[in-house]
C-alpha cells in the first residue's frame, strides 16, 4: 500500500515529478487559538507545490501513513519520526517547519529534508501580518520551491495572487472543518467556509463527502457540483455526486454526471454507475455493463448486473453463463446463488414469496482514488506524448489553449507555467503573451502585463485578449488620476 501512495502523489505532478511530504508546522506562538495553523501550513504550501509541477503527499497519504506505522492521527513526530514515515511514503523530501507570533504578526520558518540523504537545507523565513497569513506561506512556498528547483522561474508574486482570492476566515473554517474529531463540528465548520467563500472548491469538496458519509444525499449532490475540473478532486467530485443522485432517486441527472467523468475517465465503476443509471430508468444497461467488463473482467459484481440485464431482455442463456462467472470469482454469493437458484427452477414449479427472479443491479459505491489517480497519470502521458508529436507551432497554441483554461479557473500558476512553456517552443505565438499579459495583469505587474501585451499586437494585431486588456488598464489607469 505504502507504494500505491506513492503512484497516487505522483499522479498529481508532472512526470518525473518530486514527491514531497509537508508535515504539520510546529506551534511556537504559545497560543492554543493558533493551533489550528499547524494544518494550515501543510494545505497551503502542497497546493503550491503541486501547481509548480511537484508531488506533495495529500493529508490523507500521510493520516495513512500514521495508521500504517500503528501511530495517532494527532501524533506530533520526532525528526526521525517524520523520515520513517517519509520513507514510508516513498517520498523524495520532506519539509518541515514552525511558525511563532511577533506582535500582530507571524513569523513562519521551514527547511527540506533530503530523505535519501538525510541532509537538511538552509531555513527560510516569511513574515506578515496575521490577516496576512496566506500570503505569508504562499510567500514560504516560493522560497522552498527555488531552493528545490534552482531554474524555477515563476516570480513570487504569481505565488502571493494564488492566494488572494481566499478569505483568511474562510480557510480558517475549512482548516477547523477537516480537523475535527466531531461529525457535527465539521459541518457546522465547513457550511461556514462555503459561505464565506462561495468560490472554495476544496471547502466544498470536504463539506461534500461530510454530507455524503451522513447521507444527505441530495444536499451532497448539490456541494460535489460545485467541485469541478479534470483533476483528482474533479473526478471524485463527479463520482460522488452521481452516487449521491443515484441514492436520491434522480436517475437521469446521476447518468450524466457518471457520463461527464466517463468522458475523461472510463474506469470500470464509472462505466458500471452510468450502466446501472440508465436500468434504473427502465432502459438497457448492457453496453454500459459490457465496457466495465472488458476494464475489469474480474469484477464479480459487473458480471451480476450484465446477467440481471441480460435476463430482463429474455437472453437466458448469456445471462445464466454470466451469473456463473459472477459466482466463479465471489463463491458464497447470497443473493447470486438465489438468483441462479430460481432461474433454474422449473417453469412449472409453485412460484413461492421467497423466490426473486429479478435483482436490482448492483452500484459500485467506493471511490478508489489509487485507481483514479493512477489513470489520469496514464492521461497525461498520453496527452503529453500527443503534444511532443506536434510541430512546435502547433503544440505553442495548444499550450496557450490549455493555459488560458487555467486561467479562466483562476489557477495563476498553472496558466502561467503553460505560457512560459508555450513561449520557449514558439515565441511567434501571440495567444501565448496575451495569456501571460493577464497573469501580470492578475498577479499586479502591470508593466510586465502591457509589455506582454503589446508583444501579442505586434504578432497579431487583432489579437482581442490583448486589446482587451490594455484597454481595461488605460481605463483603470484614467480612474487612479
Amino acid at each position: 500500500m505504502p507504494q500505491e501512495i506513492s503512484r497516487t502523489a505522483s499522479a498529481d505532478g508532472v512526470p518525473g515529478g518530486r514527491i514531497l511530504l509537508v508535515m504539520p508546522f510546529d506551534n511556537r506562538t504559545g497560543q492554543p487559538s493558533l493551533e489550528w495553523i499547524r494544518e494550515a501550513a501543510p494545505e497551503i504550501l502542497s497546493s503550491r507545490f503541486a501547481s509548480a509541477g511537484f508531488s506533495p503527499m495529500s493529508c490523507a497519504d500521510r493520516l495513512y501513513a500514521l495508521d500504517h506505522l500503528g501511530l495517532p492521527q494527532g501524533f506530533q513526530p520526532s525528526r526521525a519520526s517524520e523520515i520513517r514515515l517519509a520513507q514510508t511514503l516513498d517520498a523524495d523530501s520532506i519539509i518541515v517547519g514552525s511558525y511563532l507570533t511577533d506582535g500582530t504578526g507571524i513569523v513562519a520558518e521551514a527547511q527540506i529534508v533530503d530523505v535519501p540523504h538525510l541532509r537538511m537545507s538552509e531555513p527560510v523565513t516569511a513574515r506578515g501580518d496575521m490577516r496576512d497569513l496566506i500570503k505569508v506561506y504562499d510567500e514560504l512556498a516560493w522560497k522552498l520551491t527555488r531552493q528545490l528547483d534552482p531554474a524555477f522561474n515563476q516570480p513570487e508574486e504569481t505565488f502571493v495572487a494564488a492566494g488572494t482570492g481566499l478569505r483568511l476566515e474562510a480557510f480558517e473554517q475549512y482548516i477547523r472543518g477537516i480537523s475535527e474529531a466531531d461529525q457535527q463540528e465539521r459541518l457546522r465548520h465547513l457550511t461556514t467556509a462555503t459561505e464565506l467563500n462561495p468560490l472554495f472548491p476544496k471547502a466544498w469538496l470536504a463539506l461534500a463527502r461530510e454530507e455524503f458519509a451522513a447521507q444527505q444525499y441530495e444536499k451532497s449532490a448539490v456541494a460535489f457540483a460545485k467541485v469541478t475540473g479534470r483533476d483528482a478532486d474533479g473526478l471524485e467530485a463527479g463520482f460522488y455526486r452521481g452516487l449521491s443522485l443515484l441514492f436520491s432517486g434522480d436517475y437521469p441527472h446521476a447518468e450524466a454526471a457518471f457520463a461527464s467523468v466517463a468522458q475523461m475517465l472510463p474506469l470500470a465503476a464509472v462505466l458500471n454507475n452510468q450502466g446501472v443509471a440508465i436500468s434504473r430508468q427502465g432502459h438497457d444497461g448492457s453496453s454500459l455493463f459490457r465496457q466495465a467488463l472488458a476494464a475489469d473482467p474480474n469484477g464479480a459484481d459487473y458480471h451480476f448486473n450484465l446477467a440481471v440485464t441480460l435476463k430482463r431482455q429474455k437472453h437466458a442463456a448469456e445471462a445464466d453463463d454470466e451469473l456463473a462467472q459472477c459466482l466463479k470469482l465471489r463463491p458464497g454469493d447470497v443473493e447470486a446463488e438465489a438468483l441462479q437458484a430460481a432461474w433454474k427452477a422449473p417453469a412449472s414449479a409453485p412460484a413461492s414469496a421467497e423466490v426473486k427472479t429479478d435483482a436490482l443491479e448492483r452500484i459500485e459505491r467506493n471511490f478508489d482514488a489509487v485507481a483514479f489517480r493512477q489513470a489520469a497519470a496514464t492521461l497525461d502521458q498520453m496527452d503529453s506524448a500527443r503534444l511532443a508529436a506536434l510541430a512546435p507551432h502547433e503544440r505553442a497554441v495548444k499550450q496557450s489553449e490549455e493555459g488560458k483554461e487555467y486561467l479562466d479557473r483562476g489557477l495563476l500558476l498553472e496558466a502561467e507555467r503553460l505560457f512560459q512553456s508555450a513561449i520557449a517552443t514558439d515565441a511567434a505565438v501571440a495567444e501565448a503573451h496575451a495569456g501571460l499579459a493577464e497573469v501580470r495583469e492578475r498577479t499586479g505587474d502591470q508593466d510586465a502585463a502591457r509589455r506582454e501585451a503589446n508583444q501579442a499586437l505586434q504578432l497579431d494585431p487583432n489579437n482581442q485578449a490583448a486589446k482587451d486588456l490594455l484597454q481595461t488598464m488605460d481605463v483603470a489607469g484614467g480612474q487612479k488620476k
